[in-house]
């Protein structure tokens, strides 16, 4: 858990199974800061918010209709940087991810490759960090 920080950009997502959507998350590398679930169902996730240790996060909850938010579930995409492109796409594969691309050096500097998490977001883990 971090603790006395604060994160500038948050990924947002929804997840039919928030549990599952969590296990994942986790076992790519994210770690859990703060769940808060319903009363009388806690299989509901009202919000969540799971840390990436090279920075940011995302906060996910359980789908449910609402305004101003996709109707649908796992058309969310994100990049994560990280120093092991190689071991995150093992893990990600592992925890029941799908291969969109193999890690592969890039033309534009780094390594990176693009994973679908089980509810169909796309994960892009790459090396590089941007300009700057």
């Amino acid at each position: 858990m971090t603790t006395g920080t604060s994160t500038g950009l948050w990924v947002t997502l929804s997840y039919r199974d928030a549990d599952a959507g969590m296990a994942w998350l986790t076992a790519v590398g994210f770690t859990e800061r703060a769940v808060f679930r319903d009363d009388a169902d806690p299989a509901v996730v009202h919000h969540a918010e799971l840390d990436w240790p090279q920075g940011g996060g995302v906060m996910l909850g359980s789908h449910r209709p609402r305004p101003a938010w996709p109707d649908q579930v796992g058309t969310g995409s994100a990049y994560a940087v990280t120093d092991d492109v190689d071991g995150t796409y093992a893990a990600a594969l592992a925890a029941g991810g799908t291969s969109v691309r193999e890690p592969a050096d890039q033309d534009y500097s780094g390594r990176s490759c693009v994973v679908r998490d089980p509810e169909g977001n796309l994960w892009s883990f790459g090396s590089y960090r941007g300009e700057g």
